[in-house]
């Protein structure tokens, strides 16, 4: 989205015209005309990034951000540079020392930081997260990003959304792991979360998927802080019945968790647990002498959640939506129980592939878009 407008806000024209198609690898830049492209999804869960519209080049950076003493940031310095990055993130910005994902979890971070209830916006340590992503992929030079928003409210979006346009665009210098790097952002599009799933459903081109440019198109979002309902008639996104909800996978976490002694909830061990499949759920909450077996856990409170999850979404749709397009890790993760409660409520349901990285994919195709009309 250019940074100032809405998507799809002067016309119902795909947002695709004109984009090409680049594929590169994760550790190199991606140049459409001079400019790289940094397309970033800030999941309350992880991170999602991307410098191309290949599925596998989209890299998951937990969420986790501990800030700390530049003397303590540069303690992992003796680490060897061919160790996984992802295990291993740390920068320095502006005088102050931070660690990322697994890094920031082991220093005690949590994945939101601050209270979701009090501060839910996604704008706190957005700058951090997107220069680990700057760092992991070993760009410099001249650099567009785009990302996504919740969208609460059109006010606080807007808010939202100027905040972090001013945060980024312009040069920054950052240490990253030791070396500095450079970095100039000529531009912030920034788009409602949910919306980059549909572009990358449009851009997939398959038999089997309507025309989603000619229909009216809810988009449910499952993600880890908030459900985004968002409402798009062909492809101009329908600001005044599309919102974000705070409930989601976090809320599901948290009841899986209250069933097992000593767990928490926001263990990234627990998540990734609770995501394997059956006859693997298995999690050992610190402490604990035997791991618990969630398959006597999750699939029932599983049917639950996407019921009452099925019932928001019933109950928000707007009556001219025929098709609604799930995606979100979330989304992926009830998908099995959403779909046939969607399909009695007569409606045409399409997950998105991949789920969870739909929205980064998405983003990037966007990016591509917008510079090949420069």
């Amino acid at each position: 989205m250019q940074s100032n407008k809405q998507p799809g806000q002067s016309q119902s024209q795909s947002p695709l015209a004109k984009a090409t198609t680049t594929t590169t690898k994760p550790t190199t830049t991606t140049v459409v005309g001079r400019s790289t492209i940094l397309s970033v999804d800030l999941g309350r869960t992880a991170t999602k990034s991307c410098i191309s519209r290949n599925p596998a080049d989209v890299v998951f950076i937990p969420s986790n951000v501990a800030q700390m003493s530049v003397e303590k940031a540069r303690g992992g310095g003796f680490e060897s540079k061919n160790t996984d990055p992802l295990l291993d993130l740390w920068l320095e910005y502006q005088g102050n020392g931070f660690a990322v994902g697994q890094l920031a979890a082991d220093f005690g971070a949590s994945l939101f930081g601050v209270d979701p209830a009090a501060n839910p916006s996604k704008v706190n340590d957005a700058l951090i997260k997107i220069f680990a992503c700057v760092g992991y992929f070993n760009l410099k030079g001249d650099l567009d990003v785009v990302l996504g928003l919740p969208f609460y409210s059109q006010e606080q979006f807007e808010r939202e959304k100027e905040q972090i346009i001013s945060l980024l665009t312009g040069p920054n210098t950052l240490v990253f792991r030791g070396e500095q790097v450079v970095v100039d952002i000529q531009s912030v599009r920034v788009m409602p979360e949910g919306y980059g799933s549909l572009i990358w459903c449009e851009a997939q081109g398959s038999k089997d998927a309507p025309n989603f440019a000619d229909l009216s198109v809810a988009v449910v979002d499952v993600g880890h802080q908030t459900t985004d309902f968002l409402t798009v008639d062909r492809f101009r996104f329908a600001r005044g019945v599309s919102q974000s909800e705070v409930f989601a996978m976090s809320k599901f976490y948290e009841e899986v968790a209250a069933k097992i002694e000593g767990a928490d909830a926001q263990s990234l061990f627990l998540l990734e647990a609770v995501h394997k499949p059956q006859g693997q759920r298995f999690y050992r909450p610190r402490g604990a002498t035997k791991p618990a077996n969630l398959d006597e856990i999750v699939p029932e409170l599983r049917k639950v959640f996407a019921r009452d999850l099925c019932d928001r979404v019933v109950k928000w749709l707007p009556e001219r939506v025929t098709d609604v397009v799930i995606t979100g890790g979330g989304g992926e993760f009830f998908w099995q129980d959403l779909q046939p409660l969607l399909k009695d409520a007569q409606l045409r349901a399409h997950l998105t592939q991949p789920a969870r990285k739909a929205n980064a994919l998405g983003q990037y195709v966007y990016g591509e878009a917008q510079l090949a009309k420069r």
